[in-house]
C-alpha cells in the first residue's frame, strides 16, 4: 500500500489539488460579497432617488400653491385697481355733480330774489293805486334795503313796461307826492 503511495507521488498531488479548492471557494464569497454590495448600494439609490422624487414633488406642490395664491392675490389686486378707478371716477362725477347743484342753487337763490323783487314791485304798484303813499315809501325802503331793485329785470315782456323802468316810474311817482 504504501507502493500506491509513492507512486503517485500523492503528497505533491494532494497539496495541488488542495489549494485549487479553497481558492474557489474563496472567490465565490468575495464574488457574493461584492454583488451584496452592489445591490445594497444599487437598493439605496433607488431609494434616495425615491425619497428625492418625493421631496421634489412635495417642493412642486408647495409651489404650485404658492403660485396659485400669488394669482389669487393678483387678481385680487386688479380688482381693486379696478374698483379704485370706478371710485376715483365716481367721485370725479360727485363733485361734478355736486358743482351743478351749487350752481342749481345759486340760480333758484338768484330766482327767489327776483321773484321777491317783483312780488314787492307789485306790491308797490298796488299801493300806489290806492293810494296808500306811506306804505309805497316803506316798500320803497324796504327794496332799497335788500337792493331788490338792482334784480329787477330790464327788458320788457310783451311790448309792456320793464319792470325796472316801472320801479323807476313809481319810485319818482311817489316822492313828488
Amino acid at each position: 500500500m504504501m507502493n500506491i503511495e509513492k507512486r503517485g507521488d500523492g503528497t505533491h498531488e494532494n497539496q495541488s489539488a488542495t489549494p485549487e479548492t479553497p481558492t474557489t471557494h474563496s472567490k465565490k464569497p468575495v464574488i457574493i460579497y461584492i454583488m451584496i454590495l452592489f445591490i445594497v448600494a444599487f437598493l439605496l439609490m433607488a431609494l434616495s432617488f425615491v425619497m428625492h422624487q418625493r421631496s421634489n414633488t412635495e417642493a412642486l406642490g408647495q409651489l404650485q400653491n404658492s403660485v396659485n395664491a400669488m394669482q389669487a392675490v393678483q387678481a385680487t389686486q386688479e380688482k381693486v385697481i379696478a374698483l379704485q378707478d370706478k371710485l376715483s371716477n365716481s367721485e370725479d362725477e360727485m363733485d361734478k355733480l355736486n358743482e351743478e347743484l351749487t350752481a342749481a342753487r345759486q340760480a333758484l337763490e338768484t330766482q327767489q330774489h327776483t321773484l321777491d323783487a317783483l312780488l314787492n314791485l307789485y306790491v308797490l304798484q298796488q299801493q300806489y293805486t290806492n293810494g296808500h303813499y306811506a306804505a309805497c315809501k316803506e316798500t320803497i325802503s324796504k327794496m332799497e334795503e335788500a337792493k331788490q331793485a338792482e334784480l329787477l329785470p330790464k327788458d320788457a315782456i310783451h311790448d309792456e313796461t320793464a319792470p325796472a323802468e316801472r320801479y323807476e316810474q313809481l319810485k319818482e311817482a311817489v316822492s313828488a307826492k
